[in-house]
Parts: C-alpha cells; structure tokens; sequence
C-alpha cells in the first residue's frame, strides 16, 4: 500500500514548476517562431528599385530593363513621408493639364502611346508610378485603399513647380485600377478636376465575377502572409494570362459578342493584373509593347521587393467594387465632362456590366460620353490611337 500511495502522490512542487515554465516557454518560441515565419513584421517603408536594385547593375544590364528610368521626359523623385515617389512631367507650361494614373500590375508605362501624342499635341502631361510599383517605394504598414491612393495624387500635384490645384485645375486620365482611383478622388475633390476621362475603370467589378475560392484566399486572412506572397508570385510568373484566355475564348465560340449572363468560368485576383499586360482574346497575337510589358512585370517580381506587398493589399484594399458611393457623386458634375471608354472585348471591365451598373450612377447617357473601343483590358497600349481619337472628340479636339 506504500509503493501505491507514493505512485499517487503529486510532483514536487519545484519539479511541476519547472515543467510548467519549461513548456509554456517552449510554446511561446515556438508561436513566435512561426508567427515570424509565417506573418513577417510590416516594414514601414520597402525602398524601389533605384535604391536596391540598380547600385548592383551594370550598365548592360541596365540598359535591358523592360521599364526604363528614361522612359519620358521629366523625371523627378519625390521624397514623401510613405516613399519616393517617381514622377514624369513635360509638355509645354501653358498648355492643357493632364495627370495620369495606371493600373494595378504594372508602371505607368502602359499610358505613354496615349501620354507622349497628348503632349505633342501642346498637353502639359504628368505621369507618376503608384506606390509598390515601376520605380516609386512602397509602403509596407498601412493600406492601400482609396486614402493612401488620394493621398498619393495630392503629393503627386503638389511636387510641380507649376500649378495643378485650385478650380478646374487639371485633366484626370485614370486606367483600370487608376480608373478607380481617379473616380473616386474626383468625387471627393470635384471642383479640381476639369475633365474626367475613365479607361476600362475600376470601381464596379462585380464581386461575382471572381470565384469565391480567390475571394476567401486573399481577404479572410487565414492563409499566412508569406506563403501567400509566394503563391501570388508564383502565379504572376506564369504565361501571362493563359488562364484568361481560354475563358476568353469560351465565352466567345459561340459568335456572340456578348458574353453569357452566367458562365462557370470565374476570373482570380490575379487576373486583374494579367490583363493588363496581354490581351488574351487576341493570343497568340502579342506586340511587341506587349511582351515588354510582360517582361516589365516579371522584371519587378525580381528587384522591387515592395511589388508583391503592394499588389497584395491594392487587391484587399483597393477601388476595385462596390464604390457605388463615390460614383454617384460623379453624376453631379457638369454634363459632357465625364467620359468612359470601354474595350469591346474587355473580360474583367465588361462594358455591359458598366452599361446596367454604372451609366444610370454616373447621370446618363446624357450626361456621361461613353464610348466602346477596339481591344480588350489592355487597349490603352494596343489600341492607343482608337483612345486618342476618342479624347480628342471629347475634349473637341482635332
């Protein structure tokens, strides 16, 4: 009875003590271990290739960039408290003012075949590079959402020499993402934007049109930060758009122009960036601006360290649904100075979603120009010369 009752006493109260810390000191490591692994700490600013990549390049190698540093004239580095921020501005002083915002994936690049004839035609253009994108920094610790992105346009204005501010102050050209951006920063400052021009505009994608899959993968949080990144990377160095354009192809055997209502066929996060630097309907057809925008974007995967972060939170954060609200104040605006250019054959900004959803927000046919053009998301640099035509027959142009 002895040896029994010895098994049934309790531990020493030094050695359960001791067992105690020793494991709850191991769990924590461990925790934080993976919690570090897993979900690094956000730094506040991820520098841009000008500071990171380009001290360890060769002149060749330089000279190779998709996305030269010389691209337009102008250039200029703006130091803000949320990064550089790299600017392009040149056209004559006195002449019509216009800023231009891109897309999500890419530089700003994709703008110039409309950019560069604009200001040969007496335009003073402006151009910057979103944050986490071309050569601008990104900011790693807050979000992308409409704040930081308005934000960054008034930096933007502000670093001119000349006057961008004040009533009808400038021209607004906003594409895809920048098409978001650009509504929603004109909705909230109306009286400095003259025109506003809308290029396959984010804003009002249908949250259906993405599968839930995606959905859940990049906003519930679940899936940790690192490993995301790396499926995001992954995935944005696959064959451009492939995936795109054997929906594309689908929803159009048929002859039909219009796409069907419900299709199985459901686009990712992902591409959202795709499309922007292939047009899929037209595969296996690329120009050459083409492939060099693919090049760009496989180029930033490997030396702007801020591009994945960024992409990853402009797709939780960003103008990309649901901005009714701000799309409604667009309908105040004097008639016949909005204008939306749709591409004919656009899979993720399908114009007869816009038509049903966003010409009765924005006031009307009578009160919006609204235009459908030849090309697919990408139309800006494939089929710039159809764009230009039709800014020049809004703003009465010739």
């Amino acid at each position: 009875m002895e040896a029994i009752s010895k098994c049934l006493q309790a531990p020493s109260e030094p050695r359960t003590t001791a067992i105690i810390a020793t494991t709850v000191a191991t769990t924590v490591a461990l925790l934080s271990l993976t919690r570090f692994a897993l979900w690094p700490k956000k730094r506040a600013i991820i520098p841009g290739p000008l500071a990171t990549a380009f001290p360890r390049l060769s002149k060749a190698e330089i000279e190779k960039i998709p996305y030269s540093p010389d691209t337009f004239p102008g250039a200029r580095d703006v130091v803000t408290p949320y990064g550089n921020i790299r600017v392009y501005e040149f056209g004559p002083e006195d002449g019509r003012k216009v800023l231009f915002i891109h897309g999500i994936s890419t530089s700003c690049m994709t703008l110039k075949d409309i950019a560069i004839p604009l200001a040969e035609k007496g335009c003073r253009v402006m151009l910057y590079d979103l944050f986490g994108r071309g050569f601008s920094d990104a900011p790693g610790d807050v979000p992308y959402d409409t704040r930081l992105f308005i934000t960054q346009v008034l930096l933007v204005l502000a670093s001119s020499p000349l006057s961008w501010t004040g009533d009808n102050g400038f021209n607004l050209i906003g594409y895809s993402l920048g098409g978001g951006i650009a509504a929603n920063f004109t909705a909230t400052f109306p009286h400095m934007v003259e025109t506003l021009i809308l290029l396959a505009p984010a804003g009002l994608i249908r949250p259906e049109n993405f599968g839930r899959v995606s959905r859940l993968i990049f906003t519930s949080g679940l899936v940790p930060e690192r490993l995301l990144q790396w499926l995001t990377k992954r995935r944005l160095r696959e064959p451009i758009a492939s995936s795109v354009s054997k929906k594309v192809r689908k929803s159009f055997s048929n002859g039909s122009s219009i796409p069907p209502l419900e299709s199985e066929y459901k686009e990712d996060y992902v591409d959202v960036a795709v499309q922007e630097a292939r047009d899929p309907v037209d595969e296996p057809s690329q120009t050459a601006f083409e492939h060099q925008v693919i090049k760009y974007v496989h180029w930033a995967l490997d030396f702007h360290e801020g591009f994945v972060p960024a992409f990853m939170s402009t797709i939780r954060y960003a103008p990309l649904m649901d901005q009714h609200d701000y799309w409604r104040q667009l309908a105040k605006r004097k008639p016949g100075t909005t204008a939306v250019l749709l591409g004919k054959d656009d899979n993720l900004i399908q114009r007869h979603d816009y038509a049903e959803d966003a010409l009765p927000l924005l006031g009307g046919q009578d009160n919006v120009f609204w235009r459908v053009v030849p090309g697919s998301h990408n139309f800006p640099f494939t089929h710039g010369p159809d764009a230009l035509e039709r800014i020049y027959e809004f703003w009465g142009m010739k």
